[in-house]
């Protein structure tokens, strides 16, 4: 369909909306009027934008057609200045309506859960975990995120064995979604005497953590609570009281665990938001495979057991391998520069949603 058949449904809708709300019945039906409202909120830009591309495109046909009939040449340089500053306008507008088309992802505005696991490697995957979180920490840093860590296994060696903590701020998990999956590094570990270079993996995971407008329910009686002691870093109370907190959820299996606060009622608060994000997950992991079934995505924000992106520090390279993107600026990027592979990703994922809806 082209743009305009897209936009004249738009508008078909937008009037269809106002219509029924119109009607002095629908002031009974409270939920269903306010899904309306802002619905006819959303529509209401487009149907402008629609409204001006139409005048526009009216204007430029008029003008050509003065172009070609009137003899006048100081009309018709007129016609032509006009016509070429209309049709720049009509490219601007075009551009602007397509990324207003595109659908928006509700979960993109939520702060999330993130878990860096150490994957294939051993010493030196726990090493590269910890790389990944200091780079994710240093971004948000950059972003004016507030971070929280929620629970650590340290490596013996340095790094983690696995590390889960919370961003919170504007537009976290729109970001920072594509980092679900696969990270491979390839370098020489300090411990490599010979200079070979050795391939290891930590795997990542991005949880839009879930608000309270997203109904999970959870019956206690089916959740296991264990205590025990911290054993991470955390303040003078570590090792000294069984503060930290696993819930287990026995019908799904899934587990959590909280150990950074100093109470147990604390950690017990956060490692049920945690739960509930993790179930909460699983539900959108269902929808997004349904998705997937119909249209095979290029860029996965969800499919954590992809090889997303290499790291190879011979040659200074980062590919991210969904893309195929490459660059060449390793060390920047593991400071904390991610800006551009991420903008690099939600481009080409925009790109995509808006071919699917053109269609």
């Amino acid at each position: 369909m082209d743009l305009e058949g897209k936009l004249q449904q738009v508008k078909e809708r937008y009037e269809e909306i106002t219509q029924a709300m119109a009607d002095p019945a629908i002031y009974d039906r409270p939920q269903e009027y306010a899904e309306l409202t802002k619905e006819h909120t959303q529509l209401k830009e487009l149907v402008e934008d629609f409204d001006e591309w139409q005048s526009i495109t009216k204007q430029i046909s008029g003008n050509e057609e003065l172009m070609e009939m009137d003899d006048d040449p100081e009309i018709t340089e007129m016609a032509r200045v006009e016509t070429k500053e209309l049709k720049q306008r009509l490219e601007e507008l075009e551009e602007e309506i397509k990324m207003k088309l595109i659908p928006k992802d509700p979960d993109d505005s939520k702060n999330c859960i993130i878990e860096v696991r150490a994957g294939t490697g051993g010493d030196e995957a726990a090493l590269f975990a910890g790389d990944l979180f200091d780079m994710y920490r240093r971004y948000a840093d950059s972003q004016k995120w507030k971070q929280s860590i929620l629970s650590v296994a340290d490596s013996e060696k340095g790094g983690f064995k696995e590390i889960v903590f919370e961003l919170s701020g504007e537009e976290v998990y729109g970001k920072m979604k594509y980092e679900s999956g696969v990270h491979r590094v390839q370098r020489v570990p300090e411990t490599e005497s010979q200079g070979r270079v050795h391939t290891s993996a930590a795997t990542v995971a991005v949880l839009p953590e879930v608000n309270d407008d997203v109904e999970i329910n959870i019956d206690m009686n089916e959740v296991r609570v264990d205590t025990f002691r911290a054993s991470g870093a955390g303040g003078q109370h570590v090792n000294k009281t069984d503060s930290a907190i696993r819930l287990t959820h026995e019908p799904s299996g899934v587990v959590v665990e909280c150990q950074q606060e100093r109470s147990q009622h604390q950690n017990k608060e956060k490692a049920l938001v945690m739960l509930k994000t993790k179930l909460y997950d699983m539900e959108m992991e269902k929808i997004r495979a349904e998705r997937a079934a119909d249209r095979k995505s290029q860029v996965s924000t969800g499919d954590r057991s992809a090889k997303i992106r290499t790291y190879n520090f011979p040659q200074g390279r980062l590919t991210d391998h969904r893309i195929n993107l490459t660059l060449y600026n390793l060390d920047d990027i593991l400071k904390g520069n991610i800006g551009d592979v991420i903008k690099a990703l939600r481009v080409e994922e925009n790109l995509e949603k808006l071919n699917a809806i053109m269609d």
